[in-house]
């Protein structure tokens, strides 16, 4: 039952049999549980690690064990002390994306360099990737941020998705949380999954991205505009760190069948992300756009979290929430 807060289901059953028998040694520990002395010893390493047992008060060779009130807030409290820096990781992967796809953000079309090759317009991006999906022999990554899609990039997309998935090319695709209530968009998703693609979603990305066999990459010039131009870098080092960042994202992200779970806080990611931008200051408009929802979505969101955290301003909001636990606390 406590697997999802960290315990294994030995150390789990020593604190149960601590909490029924208090006054227990080691050895009746191990006989009330059907475990070995050894295992045993090594459970309550564990309780020791994680606070759940104490010195007894009159008796410091015995153990107690915490009770289950404290203990479970315990518990809580380190999980979501993890969670909190998970973000923060996966935070720093995106930065990184961002600043090396700002580095190809100058480059001109008649510009070489080894490992890029610069696309413009978007007729040239969709005939570039026509024939490099042709070329895909294992494996097609995507990021596609923006929220729903539209009609048009979905018609352009489905032929070239049916014909990998047909080949038995392994495909994964990571859409925003926004696309979950639009239906088009989770229809056109669904028919991929029949096909044996796998689709996640995650509450932002950092910009629209395709990988071909871990050794292509395609990504836009500019994420304001897509269409306007695109880079395809084949450098080893640059596809390894954007491999990197979408096996991070894809970890982080959930089934498009699945219901959105929450925090232990009781937001859902996309909560959990619109409460980081407003603390950060970001306008609705910039929160809009990096859950790709509309303005007014962003507005309403923003709201019933300053609603919850009892906030008449953006900084309010941001100093409760750190003091609830609800973002962390930053030097």
């Amino acid at each position: 039952m406590l697997t999802a807060l960290g315990l294994d289901s030995v150390t789990e059953t020593v604190y149960r049999a601590m909490l029924r028998h208090p006054a227990a040694g080691v050895a009746a520990l191990a006989h009330a549980a059907g475990l070995s002395v050894e295992e045993v010893g090594n459970a309550l390493d564990t309780l020791s690690e994680l606070a759940l047992v104490r010195p007894a008060a009159g008796d410091a060779g015995r153990l107690r064990a915490v009770s289950p009130d404290i203990g479970m807030e315990i518990l809580m409290g380190r999980q979501q002390a993890q969670l909190a820096e998970q973000q923060l990781r996966l935070e720093a992967s995106r930065a990184a994306a961002a600043r090396l796809i700002s580095e190809y953000a100058e480059l001109r079309p008649a510009a070489s360099h080894p490992g890029v090759e610069h696309l413009v317009g978007l007729d040239q991006i969709r005939d570039r990737l026509t024939v490099l999906t042709r070329e895909v022999r294992e494996e097609f990554l995507a990021f596609a941020p923006g929220g729903p899609q539209t009609a048009e990039n979905m018609a352009a997309s489905r032929p070239l998705n049916q014909d990998l998935l047909g080949r038995g090319v392994r495909m994964r695709t990571i859409y925003l949380d926004s696309v979950r209530t639009h239906r088009p968009t989770v229809e056109h998703a669904t028919s991929l999954a029949r096909l044996g693609g796998r689709i996640r979603t995650t509450p932002s990305l950092p910009t629209r991205m395709i990988i071909m066999d871990r050794l292509t990459a395609m990504i836009p010039v500019s994420s304001d505009d897509t269409a306007a131009g695109a880079v395809l870098l084949t450098g080893q080092g640059t596809l390894t760190a954007l491999c990197a960042l979408f096996e991070t994202t894809w970890e982080s992200a959930q089934p498009l069948g699945e219901i959105v779970s929450t925090d232990p806080n009781g937001l859902n990611g996309q909560q959990a992300t619109a409460l980081r931008l407003l603390a950060e200051g970001h306008t609705d408009e910039a929160i809009a756009k990096r859950l790709g929802v509309s303005h007014r979505t962003a507005r309403r969101i923003a709201s019933e979290l300053m609603e919850r955290l009892d906030a008449r301003s953006r900084f309010e909001a941001g100093v409760r929430a750190v003091q609830r636990g609800w973002l962390p606390h930053r030097c």
